[in-house]
């Protein structure tokens, strides 16, 4: 059983840290490798009086720099370009070796329905950095290099903008989250546009959408199989009859969140002080929460020893109010309500008519029912076997 009690987060704050965490610089250079390593050619093109002058430009996009900056998940990329550059005018040719740099704004934006997109505004050629390596030249080639560069930049710009515009590209920075997680197709990546919506609102979507009763069953079937072992107890007039009980936890049920209904009456009354009390009270429903309601059946042989023994079967259903929370760093944790003894719902069938009077004795379905609600509080009192570490969940995938 763990101590260390989780700090919780609310689902705004976890759909912030989710995008911080899941867009790291290398899924970033990830995104950005459809531009990387392309071959770029530019002209040839006419520049100076009348177009007598020529030139054309080869090379190719290197590796990505990149820097993140800003609580909001941006990134400074910059694309470097290697460029030959060969000029030609009245006959006669020059060489040049061009340094060009791209520099990209890259935002992980959150879209619907629960997408993270990097966003990158469209590159204008003051997005280019432009510089030309020459030995010393004449004034006639001189007055062609600020045209060269500024026609450069303009077609860089361009043809950045269409690689970054081609559906393979923007499905490289397109993220479905529900579709990687659930392990099928994406009918929202490659597109140009999207409807984006805040981190906060995709962090309320992740919980209602990812957090489905589905994957919390998978989360309590561990449960299942447990055994239960009460005994002895003493009831009956006197104390003189012995009981003894065993039993499993049968496949927990989990239902879908349902609207929080009014309490009915206890079915059964709690014992004098010396019974254990529920551990924690029913919090306010919050609307907002993602709920589910977990039933556990348990099947129980019961003995009852007075003078000789009389053996009962109990089929018993115990209630768990399940809430899914997020918490720090990154976690996402199945909070269980413990029950007690009112919320058991105990059916005990007698085998032979002497048992079936003896189970009228005062007490005993009360003892029974608060020792299986106090083995179920001890079962999902341990908050590890319901956490869902997403941070490194993430760490470990690769998101493609």
């Amino acid at each position: 059983m763990t101590s260390e009690e989780p700090t919780w987060i609310d689902y705004a704050e976890f759909g912030e840290r989710f995008v911080a965490a899941a867009v790291t610089e290398s899924r970033i250079e990830s995104a950005v490798s459809s531009v990387a390593g392309r071959g770029m050619t530019i002209g040839p093109f006419g520049i100076g009086p009348a177009g007598l002058a020529r030139f054309v430009a080869k090379g190719s996009i290197g590796k990505p720099s990149i820097v993140r900056r800003g609580p909001h998940v941006h990134f400074d990329v910059m694309l470097p370009v290697k460029l030959r550059v060969d000029v030609t005018l009245g006959g006669q040719r020059l060489r040049l070796e061009a340094v060009v740099e791209i520099d990209l704004d890259m935002h992980a934006r959150t879209a619907d329905p629960l997408l993270i997109v990097i966003d990158i505004p469209p590159v204008t050629g003051r997005d280019v950095s432009f510089v030309m390596r020459a030995q010393a030249i004449g004034t006639a080639w001189e007055v062609l290099l600020d045209p060269i560069a500024k026609l450069i930049q303009n077609e860089v710009a361009n043809r950045v903008n269409g690689i970054l515009a081609d559906p393979d590209s923007q499905r490289g920075r397109t993220f479905d989250v529900e579709a990687i997680l659930n392990g099928t197709d994406s009918a929202y990546r490659g597109r140009p546009t999207h409807d984006w919506i805040g981190y906060d609102e995709f962090g309320r979507r992740f919980f209602s959408r990812i957090v489905t009763a589905d994957r919390v069953r998978e989360v309590v079937e561990n449960l299942a199989g447990k055994p239960i072992e009460v005994g002895p107890l003493r009831t009956g007039p006197g104390n003189k009859a012995e009981v003894w009980v065993q039993g499993s936890v049968r496949l927990p049920k989990v239902s879908d969140p349902r609207p929080v209904l009014p309490q009915p009456e206890p079915r059964i009354a709690e014992l004098p002080s010396t019974a254990p009390k529920p551990e924690v009270e029913p919090e306010p429903h919050d609307p907002a929460l993602v709920r589910f309601e977990l039933t556990i059946p348990v099947t129980l042989d019961i003995s009852v020893d007075v003078l000789k023994t009389n053996r009962y079967r109990a089929e018993v259903q115990v209630p768990v109010a399940l809430t899914a929370r997020a918490a720090e760093p990154l976690l996402i944790v199945i909070d269980a309500v413990p029950p007690s003894a009112r919320d058991i719902d105990l059916e005990m069938t007698a085998e032979g008519w002497r048992a079936a009077a003896l189970g009228k004795i005062a007490g005993m379905r009360k003892q029974i029912a608060v020792q299986v609600a106090s083995v179920v509080r001890k079962e999902v009192a341990d908050v590890s076997r319901r956490t869902i570490d997403v941070g490194a969940r993430l760490n470990a995938t690769r998101v493609r």
